[in-house]
This record gives C-alpha cells, structure tokens and sequence, in this order.
C-alpha cells in the first residue's frame, strides 16, 4: 500500500448492469442487488524450495523453528514478540521469506520515519519494515503480534482529543454535527477510562450527504496509520486525527462500498489476527518446516 487512504466516498460511474440498469416496475418499485464476489483470497501454501535447495541454509531453518516456537505460546493482545532478519545472509533471508509468503494485511505509518507492516500467509506474524528520510530501510524484522506494534504505538500520537464544533456547519450538511457530538462523547468517555468495548457508529445506516461525509473528513482529520485488509473484497481502515476513532470502509468485489462505520477503539477487529487464526498458524508453519526438512 503506497499512500494514504482516502476517507471520502468516492462516487460510483453507471454501468450497464446492475441497479438502476433496467426499467422501473409499474408500480414504480425498483429491485436492487449486491454484486456476487468476483475472487476472494484464501489460504495458499507458499512456493517452497526442493530439499536439496535448503542444504546449508541452517540459519534459515533454526530462525523458522523459533518463530514456530514462540508463536506455539503466544497469545492474541501480549505485547508483539520481535525476530530480526538482520543477522541472515541474502539466501537464509529468502528461505525465511518465501517460506511464509505474502498475507492479505498491509499497513503503512507516516511520520519522521515510514513504518511498513505486511502481514504474512501466516496469520499474526508480519514482516516489519521501517525506511529513514532517504528511503534506505533501517530496521527488518518478523514481528508475532495480533497487529504490528506500531499500530497501537504511533496511531494516535499528538492527536486531538475532542473535535472542534465552533463553526457552523456549511449548507448541506445536515447530521455530521450530530455523529462528531457523538464521537466527543465517547472519547471522552474513553480518555476517563469509562469505555472498555469497542463503540461503533454505523454511517452506513444514517442519512449522509455528501457534504457530510466531506464535512466529518475535514473535521476529524487524518491520523498516522492506514490499514487495508484483502480478501473478500477490501477493508479499508484509517486512523483519524481524533483520538482512538477509526474509519472503517468495507468494498465489496466491485470495490463498491457496502458498510461505512467510525470506530473509537484503540485498533478494530478487522485489522486484528484472532487466538484461533494464530493458533493455526503454528500448525501451518509445522508443516511448512516438515516439508522443508
């Protein structure tokens, strides 16, 4: 993932099939339908070099059967257990990194240093990468985690803790006020340790004009952290400049967006590898090593 997610809904160009392509009914009802999925990601193994090709590559393996190790006792929500590649030669490195392949999570932080976290075929292990102000990448590392560290770390750093509501709203908008009230609430509520559970406003549900949705972009602004999650269709998640409160955009195959929510939560369970994905990661890196030796 190469830039920012933008957070404003982005019109849909007509097409030739679909709603609103054929004629209204005579009573002037209109049937509607959500597009089938196209192709949605699943576990594959990951292209592994033939037996002769590990020989001498020890390094490469010891390095697999900690990371199974540690993944074996590690538990959803610990604090992330970190692996550097730093110490691997250019074919040990490779091992390591085709062996666990390239998963459907990637997530970028902005600031004095560009942080970038793709998750693997594994589910909670990661490939950590954090790059100077000349692009030059400065630290490598595996990372066991629910979600990379830095997500939790650098999300919200410096960020507001409660929206301005000063001015008066622009013509247009008319219940963006009203949802960024609401937000201020639960921050708020958050900030004085009064909210453990993840507090979800369903845009998708309440009337928006577009003004309004350009009206709560502004407003809340842009935090560090933007997450896209694959799979059946997109998930697209953004840090705002409000403190603890997510954009959370669902597309479904067509990339036409399907569920629209404002999260305030520390990281949303969509960006989040569950005990039980972690769990069978272990196994499947078991089975990796086996065919490996």
């Amino acid at each position: 993932m190469n830039e920012q997610i933008s957070i404003p809904v982005r019109p849909l160009p007509a097409g030739g099939i679909g709603a609103g392509s054929q004629p209204s009914a005579s009573d002037g009802v209109e049937l509607t339908y959500l597009a089938m999925p196209s192709e949605m990601q699943t576990y594959r193994q990951p292209v592994l070099p033939e037996p002769d090709e590990v020989a001498g590559l020890a390094p490469g393996l010891a390095l697999l059967n900690s990371l199974r190790h540690i993944l074996c006792g590690y538990r959803a929500g610990a604090m992330p257990l970190v692996i550097g590649l730093a110490g691997l030669d250019a074919d040990n490195r490779r091992l390591v990194i085709d062996s666990l392949g390239e998963g459907e999570v990637s997530v970028v932080c902005t600031g004095t240093r560009e942080q970038r976290a793709q998750e693997t075929r594994l589910a909670g292990i990661w490939r950590v990468r954090s790059t100077d102000g000349d692009g030059q990448v400065i630290r490598d590392v595996l990372e066991i985690a629910d979600v990379p560290g830095f997500v939790r770390e650098s999300a919200f750093a410096g960020s507001a803790i409660r929206a301005d509501l000063a001015e008066a709203a622009p013509v247009g908008v008319m219940n963006a006020p009203g949802v960024l009230a609401e937000l201020n609430e639960q921050v708020e509520r958050r900030q004085r340790g009064e909210m453990g559970e993840t507090y979800i406003l369903n845009l998708t549900l309440l009337p928006q004009s577009e003004q309004d949705l350009d009206y709560l972009a502004g407003r809340l602004g842009a935090g560090a952290v933007s997450i896209l999650s694959r799979g059946y269709g997109n998930c697209r998640i953004t840090a705002t400049g409000l403190a603890d409160v997510w954009w959370v955009q669902f597309y479904n195959s067509d990339d036409r967006l399907i569920l629209n929510t404002l999260e305030v939560t520390d990281v949303p369970a969509a960006a989040l590898a569950a005990q039980e994905d972690i769990d069978d990661s272990a196994i499947r890196l078991g089975e990796i090593l086996e065919a490996l030796q």
